[in-house]
């Protein structure tokens, strides 16, 4: 009796290894080793499942007379285990597996023989169904030709199990009899009667009995309120709902990996992905690629509602609603998506436009055409937002930054880009969005930048009937980051960058004890002066020329005790006919106006009222004004405030104008010193 009990101890905790000898042997005999593994026991050993061992008769005599292998979950799983009642045998199965030989699917010792499904993630770490094994704990033994493997997991397993007192037991349940019986089956209430009944109609019973080991996704119930919605899946909608020939446990699921769907043919493309918030809710998401008269592309986001349903050819997830189907305006989807769910994916984005008034909710249904940078949960989740709230106005304004009137998805944005940067209008008077994307296919990282904010797309191309969401990690138009921090992150100033660091210029830049007012030149108008003056423009990206670029660079920045807007350099020019900053060495003269009429960008196909900077009588437009940071505002313009005469070129160098002072300077002060002395 002590060999055994002494035998379950030290498989339910993390001893070190035994080969040779019987681990109960080696607890009596060894006090180096009784002294680890008590420590180990009282830390680890989950003491829950080893009674379940004890008052099981066939877990008793598999431990006893058969090899095997048990998967044992820690202490702390128990703690977050829900359920009532934990199924042990479903944690045996009657083979020895170590970790390098674990195969794709084994047999539980549970009645009925229900799979248990071994997968891995891209980090290699290996799962049973959705626990994963802890690969540092795994314990073997191999005594009197019995050999069995000990596996510690970070979670219960829990087999799909009918209701109690049903008359009728369900053993092992492929995905077609899952969906047939589902009343009978213990799923948190969830129905889905009306997935089932369109299954029938369609005639797609088949999918379901596939032998192998696929993915279902089966929409419940509560996803049909709009009545129209179960018409449309049909047997294509159907076959979007499976991934075959792949198990996919949210655990392990490589997050936004596109599987192909079983609706993957030459006239209808549709992918399917897992991807998770930060609070730990999971989603998934089609992504109709190549679309039919019936079919739109686009993607449709699904909350899973209950996930990891192990059956006898896969795994079912039960999601809120079906995918594929694109029924809702943008209004619909926001209310649909977050006013009867506390985690909804863009609960907050939809509290905050509610707490304003709803009137952007009215907006943006009355417009034709619409698509939405919806900050995520996350996003909100800063005091410098939390103090905009209060300010109804200012948070109008910043709401209305993230609306833009057309129908924008991720194709049309990379067309838009074919010029490096995409400037799109938002509903805001004259403010624009500038997209950037870089990378191709699934690699491609898409940001936004709006109000001095750069933001990522993390879900792109939510399609509705009147346009597209796009999820955004940061809220647009409330500066999170300073001067020097956006220099770095925006991809149009980093020529600009690049000189201000390795002249030492940028250094400043980060300080937050002073206000900077920053008339930054885009890349491509460094690349317009490598045309005006090409020996001079190579120079100026040298490190050997550092004290020059930053000369010049000095010219383009303003050092107050306060910043200056554009409307702001206007209305002084218009009062003085100039305004006068104080930069780092010297002052900048400019006078700033807006032109009506005039164009943007010459890429751009819309006209807008431009600031335009009057500089030693040479005009310099503004392309984009007002990017806000913490410690100051960036004017993004088209050419830098730089002439020929400035550049003196002279014996493979060059200096400014104010190095060519400087240095007389101090000639003057060297002879003037030999002289006194």
């Amino acid at each position: 009796m002590f060999a055994k009990a002494a035998l379950l101890m030290v498989l339910l905790c993390a001893a070190s290894a035994a080969t040779a000898a019987d681990l109960a042997d080696r607890l009596r005999d060894d006090s180096e080793l009784s002294q680890s593994t008590a420590k180990s026991l009282r830390r680890l050993m989950p003491v829950r499942f080893y009674s379940l061992l004890e008052s099981n008769a066939i877990a008793n005599s598999t431990l006893s007379l058969r090899s095997c292998t048990i998967f044992v979950p820690t202490n702390e799983a128990f703690q977050r285990y829900k359920s009532k009642t934990a199924h042990v045998l479903y944690h045996i199965t009657t083979a020895a597996y170590s970790q390098q030989n674990l195969p794709n699917t084994i047999s539980s010792d549970m009645d009925g023989n229900p799979p248990l499904y071994i997968t891995k993630n891209s980090n290699g770490d290996i799962f049973v169904n959705n626990a994963r094994i802890i690969p540092s704990l795994t314990v073997e033994t191999n005594s009197g030709g019995k050999r069995q493997v000990m596996h510690i997991i970070d979670e219960v397993l829990e087999p799909l199990t009918a209701k109690s007192g049903d008359s009728d037991p369900i053993s092992n349940p492929d995905a077609l009899k899952f969906l047939q019986q589902a009343e009978q089956l213990n799923l948190d209430n969830f129905n889905v009667r009306t997935y089932r009944n369109q299954v029938t109609l369609a005639k797609k019973e088949s999918v379901f009995k596939s032998p192998g080991t696929h993915t279902f996704l089966l929409p419940v119930d509560e996803g049909f309120k709009l009545s129209a919605r179960s018409s449309l899946v049909d047997a294509k909608v159907i076959d979007g709902h499976m991934i075959p020939n792949t198990v996919i446990f949210t655990a392990a699921a490589q997050h936004d990996d596109p599987k192909t769907s079983a609706a993957f043919e030459d006239l209808l493309k549709v992918t399917v992905s897992f991807f998770k918030q930060k609070n730990g809710k999971m989603y998934v998401k089609s992504n109709t690629i190549v679309g039919d008269s019936k079919h739109r592309e686009g993607v449709v986001l699904a909350e899973i509602v209950k996930a990891n349903i192990p059956v006898r050819n896969g795994v079912v997830h039960l999601i809120h609603r079906p995918l594929m189907i694109i029924d809702t305006t943008v209004t619909q989807f926001l209310q649909f998506m977050n006013e009867n769910s506390e985690n909804g994916a863009l609960r907050k984005f939809y509290e905050v436009i509610m707490d304003n008034g709803g009137a952007v909710l009215d907006d943006i249904n009355n417009l034709s055409e619409v698509t939405i940078l919806a900050p995520s949960n996350e996003a909100w989740n800063s005091s410098k937002i939390n103090n905009l709230l209060a300010d109804r106005k200012k948070l109008r304004q910043i709401l209305n930054m993230h609306i833009i009137k057309d129908r924008l998805n991720v194709e049309k944005i990379r067309q838009k880009n074919a010029n490096l940067i995409a400037q799109v209008p938002t509903v805001n008077n004259n403010t624009f969005l500038y997209f950037n994307v870089r990378g191709e296919g699934s690699d491609a990282v898409i940001t936004v930048e709006g109000g001095g904010v750069n933001a990522t797309v993390i879900q792109a191309d939510v399609a509705q009937t009147n346009g597209y969401v796009h999820i955004i990690d940061h809220v647009l138009g409330v500066p999170y980051t300073t001067v020097l921090g956006k220099l770095e992150s925006d991809p149009m100033m980093s020529d600009t960058y690049k000189m201000g660091e390795f002249s030492h210029f940028n250094d400043q830049l980060n300080n937050t004890q002073r206000l900077f007012t920053y008339f930054v030149p885009r890349d491509k108008g460094w690349q317009k002066t490598e045309l005006d003056y090409p020996s001079a423009h190579k120079k100026l990206f040298m490190p050997d020329f550092s004290y020059h670029s930053k000369s010049i660079l000095e010219r383009h920045l303003a050092i107050a005790d306060r910043v200056y807007t554009m409307k702001d350099l206007v209305q002084y020019s218009q009062e003085s006919g100039s305004v006068i900053l104080p930069t780092f060495r010297d002052s900048l003269k400019i006078r700033v106006e807006e032109e009506n009429g005039h164009l943007h960008d010459e890429y751009a196909s819309h006209e807008w009222t431009g600031y335009v900077i009057t500089w030693n009588h040479k005009k310099i437009n503004v392309y984009r004004p007002d990017v806000e940071c913490t410690n100051g505002i960036i004017h993004v313009i088209d050419y830098p405030i730089l002439e020929e005469k400035d550049v003196v070129v002279s014996g493979g160098s060059y200096l400014t104008e104010s190095t060519i002072c400087i240095t007389l300077a101090n000639l003057i002060m060297i002879t003037v010193a030999k002289l006194l002395n």
